[in-house]
């Protein structure tokens, strides 16, 4: 299974920019590679942060870039989304019985479930999965058995070891990683918020990836309280799962100049 992983597109209407630069744009350049290169791809996942205000018009906007994707489309909503906002323009996009925007994937071929977490908490920076979401978190990962479950969700359910995010992760960061670890077959995490690219493994034993973000990223200072913006590429990953591992491809180079060819090696 072929996933594209987009993150923190932080959308405003069009006409408006963040830092200077226009997200609507630096999108439609990921989605331009996207259907370029990977339009075998099964699905999209954006982790969150669609929008930067939560706005109709920058909702409006997102729609129609992302309808030009020949493949379906799972979104997230991050601590600058507008949950009701967002399902005012994306009134048909799965959500829970509770209106959580939150929902499952089988994989086929018995790859495993993909789970996406809603953890959206209104008026924080931080974000929490509440009870409500916790049970239904947890009868999703029971309907899974012994079967692998990958997750994907805004906030991180840890302490990176970087300043500015230490107070706004996920509020309930033990409650969340104790159903996992319950689980036992949790195999990955995907992750946006931090504007970092960050591989690791949690203390249960499950890995994570968190996306660089779309628009503006965060040139890395760990000790730093505020954090400074820069403005690299705009970029995504390529997840691939299959039956003989998890891959996870940075694709950050778009655009970027070609200086060589290295030729095709022809091995022993």
């Amino acid at each position: 299974m072929k996933i594209i992983h987009i993150t923190d597109t932080h959308l405003v209407p069009r006409g408006q920019s963040i830092y200077g630069l226009d997200p609507a744009s630096r999108l439609e350049v990921v989605v331009d590679d996207v259907i370029a290169r990977h339009a075998d791809a099964d699905l999209v996942v954006v982790t969150g942060d669609l929008t930067d205000r939560g706005e109709d018009e920058a909702y409006e906007a997102l729609h129609a870039i992302l309808s030009r994707l020949p493949m379906p489309v799972r979104l997230l909503v991050g601590n600058h989304d507008s949950r009701e906002a967002f399902l005012a323009r994306f009134p048909d996009h799965p959500t829970d019985d509770d209106g959580f925007v939150q929902s499952v994937l089988d994989a086929p071929d018995g790859l495993g479930r993909l789970i996406f977490v809603d953890t959206n908490e209104t008026g924080w920076s931080g974000g929490r999965v509440c009870a409500t979401r916790l049970d239904w978190l947890k009868d999703k990962l029971d309907e899974a058995q012994d079967g692998p479950v990958f997750v994907f969700m805004h906030h991180p359910p840890f302490d990176m070891g970087v300043r500015h995010f230490e107070k706004i992760g996920l509020q309930n960061p033990d409650a969340f990683t104790a159903l996992l670890e319950a689980h036992g077959r949790v195999r990955h995490i995907f992750l946006g918020h931090v504007h970092v690219p960050v591989n690791g493994v949690l203390p249960n034993g499950i890995p994570f990836t968190a996306g660089r973000g779309c628009n503006h990223q965060i040139a890395l200072d760990f000790e730093a309280a505020d954090c400074s913006w820069a403005a690299h590429e705009p970029n995504y990953n390529v997840v691939l799962i299959e039956k003989r591992g998890l891959f996870v491809h940075a694709i950050d180079l778009i655009g970027a100049p070609e200086i060589a060819v290295g030729a095709y090696p022809p091995g022993p």
